[in-house]
């Protein structure tokens, strides 16, 4: 089979460059599909996404699909032919349907009798007329949530698609895309480039971009290009760039030829916090901020030019003059919320609604302060402290400083408390309420900031649950996902010994008028189920979690445990074996209408077997008790694993549904005992898929 270089490119005004990398990966994969589906095979893509352009090379693609045999099967030959031997109405339709003769078709034999079938085969078609519909194809399944139109035409895209490169080989593959006649010119660089350049083929396509087009088209070099540039750039004055992977990829997306510059301002914003200042520039500007070796802020930014300047200078100052009153908004917010505390930014909160039937942010910060102080003194820490935080939690959001850059929630509030006179714990736990921030995201470095932060999402998962709003598969406004898991990381990361059902109770208890009588219950499981999601990260298995969860402990440190101990077991060459024994056990009591007792009578002991599992329950709830009774999960499993030998030996040699009902009641009790036992940590009988 032979095979050409292919080459599209789609030229564009500019793409959203939040959206670019998305479109362009989306794009590299709906095209490779349709080439697979269509049965083109080829050796290897690349893709390419710059402000102006999506493009795609692909390497060896074959200039033909192969040849395939089409087989039609017709009716049986039972059913074509009659007594006489000539063809049935069924079989003479069957062959005009095809368009042949009845002597053309075959017997083909199968276990169900002979059939006539019709066998052909059917010519590949030439690439060129299939390029033009897989690229169409591809480029309606782009995710794009709001389409536009642009001239007199209907076609829809994103942006206005300005010329389009379609090359096989050396050749252009005739057509349109998107209401554009394909050629073999692109467009290069708005200001640096001049007219439009002539692509010959694939392997010319970068070189010519980047030499006479100044447009780096490949975007991870791109993007790495200004990685480094940015890194070098912030060496020139002594500092460090800080690089935001997001940010990058914004300005990656933004820059066809990025030259990175340094720009200074005023030694004066620093006393802003630095915070403040760094939003501005990342979210206003596009700029890296540069830290020294303390990672405090220094007066400099790095932006990306997207012009090779004669004068860079003037580029300069330019970002300069743009960046002071942006830092100076900042400044002023900054002096202007000094001027009043957070306890009196306070009352403002009176007036903003939280959830209509949940109340204000005032009212939430009430219930809040209320329930992280009795979440501090169950875990050892201060309740006044906890209490004052919730308080205060919520008054930054009417600061000038929030109002303007929202993602300072929490850290100006830190700051503004500090200012106050707060305690400095006080002051951490305005910004610790929020964390996690994000998944893997640390945890309040306090006490009265883990108290805080619980406090804070449980009274949002306990009230939007009592009022029977609790996420679904599409909506989650309050981030009630995330909030479950916080509260769950905390506790089990920070070792709190708390119990969910106290919580959760504590927190009902500050709220009136929930609609939610199960609501205790109904969160509980909730938060429990949320640990699936966890554990399947860390590698357990699902059989692993059900067991555990089949026991529903409450307190999460106790889950994690559990959850450890029983992944530990599950590894154990006895595992497999107790778990099938725990099944059967299970299976046998299940089918007992009375409550099975656990008391065993010595003197019904009457085989050997049935004596030595008494034996070895009884000395082995004299080692494990006291083990769970610690949380010691691991070293009582572990030690229970023992047991499979005598378990293996009962059940082979006693019949547990004896004729005398004492003996089998009692044998019933023997195995009663042993299942407790091991539920003491988990139903391990899940752990067994037989």
């Amino acid at each position: 089979m032979t095979t050409q270089d292919f080459l599209v490119e789609i030229g564009t005004e500019e793409l959203p460059p939040k959206a670019l990398k998305t479109l362009s990966d989306a794009f590299s994969k709906a095209v490779l599909e349709g080439l697979k589906q269509a049965g083109l095979n080829f050796s290897s893509s690349q893709s390419f996404a710059s402000p102006r352009r999506l493009a795609l090379t692909i390497k060896d693609l074959e200039t033909e699909q192969a040849a395939k045999t089409v087989e039609k099967r017709g009716p049986s030959k039972k059913a074509a032919f009659d007594d006489q031997g000539q063809p049935t109405r069924a079989l003479s339709g069957f062959a005009g349907s095809l368009g042949i003769e009845v002597s053309q078709l075959e017997e083909m034999e199968t276990p169900k009798g002979t059939w006539l079938v019709y066998k052909s085969v059917e010519e590949g078609q030439p690439a060129t007329a299939l390029l033009n519909g897989i690229i169409e194809t591809a480029l309606g399944k782009l995710p794009i949530p709001k389409r536009m139109r642009w001239g007199a035409r209907k076609v829809e895209f994103v942006r206005p698609v300005q010329w389009v490169v379609m090359l096989f080989g050396n050749d252009i593959v005739p057509g349109e895309i998107l209401g554009i006649k394909v050629g073999r010119t692109t467009r290069g660089h708005r200001f640096h480039s001049e007219g439009e350049i002539e692509i010959q083929d694939l392997n010319s396509y970068e070189m010519l971009l980047k030499e006479q087009g100044r447009v780096i088209a490949d975007y991870n070099l791109r993007k790495e290009s200004i990685r480094q540039g940015v890194i070098e750039t912030a060496k020139t004055v002594g500092g460090e760039a800080v690089i935001d992977e997001n940010l990058l990829d914004e300005v990656t997306a933004l820059n066809e030829w990025p030259v990175p510059l340094i720009g200074k301002f005023d030694e004066a914003f620093l006393e802003v916090p630095a915070e403040a200042l760094i939003s501005s520039m990342k979210e206003h500007q596009k700029y890296f901020h540069v830290v020294d070796t303390d990672q405090a802020l220094l007066p400099y930014f790095i932006t990306l030019s997207n012009i090779e300047s004669r004068d860079p200078a003037q580029v300069i100052q330019g970002n300069e003059r743009v960046i002071r009153p942006r830092l100076a908004d900042a400044a002023f917010f900054f002096d202007t919320d000094k001027k009043t505390s957070l306890e009196h930014k306070r009352e403002a909160l009176k007036s903003i609604v939280f959830q209509a039937k949940l109340g204000t942010i005032y009212d939430k910060t009430e219930r809040v302060s209320k329930l992280a102080a009795k979440i501090a003194e169950a875990i050892g820490s201060d309740a006044t402290l906890a209490q004052r935080a919730g308080e205060l939690s919520k008054s930054d959001l009417v600061s000038e400083m929030v109002l303007e850059f929202t993602d300072l929630q929490g850290l100006m509030g830190t700051h503004y408390a500090r200012f106050d006179g707060e305690q400095e714990d006080v002051a951490k736990a305005l910004d610790e309420q929020y964390m996690p921030k994000y998944a893997g995201g640390p945890l309040p470095s306090t006490l009265t900031g883990c108290a805080l932060s619980l406090a804070e999402k449980l009274d949002s998962l306990v009230g939007l649950f009592g009022i029977n709003q609790p996420p679904t598969g599409t909506k989650d406004p309050f981030a009630l996902r995330r909030a479950a898991l916080g509260v769950l990381r905390i506790i089990v990361e920070k070792q709190l010994d708390l119990d969910l059902e106290d919580l959760i109770s504590w927190s009902a208890e500050l709220h009136t008028g929930l609609e939610n009588t199960m609501v205790n219950s109904a969160l509980v499981d909730y938060l429990l189920d949320r640990f699936r999601a966890w554990y399947e990260d860390e590698g357990i298995s699902a059989e692993v979690f059900l067991s555990v969860s089949a026991r529903r402990p409450t307190r999460p440190i106790d889950f994690d445990r559990r959850i450890k101990a029983v992944s530990a077991f599950y590894k154990l060459d006895t595992a497999a074996a107790l778990s099938a024994a725990n099944k059967r056990v299970s299976n046998i009591l299940a089918k007992q209408s009375a409550s099975q007792s656990t008391d065993i009578d010595q003197a019904l002991l009457q085989e050997p077997a049935e004596q030595a599992l008494a034996d070895a329950l009884s000395e082995q709830e004299s080692r494990v008790n006291p083990l769970f009774d610690a949380g010691d999960y691991e070293q009582a499993l572990a030690s229970l694993a023992s047991l499979q030998s005598v378990v293996d030996r009962f059940f082979d040699e006693v019949m547990v549904m004896a004729e005398d009902e004492a003996v089998k009641n009692n044998r019933l009790a023997l195995l009663n005992r042993l299942r407790e036992l091991f539920l003491r940590a988990a139903d391990i009988s899940l752990l067994s898929g037989s």
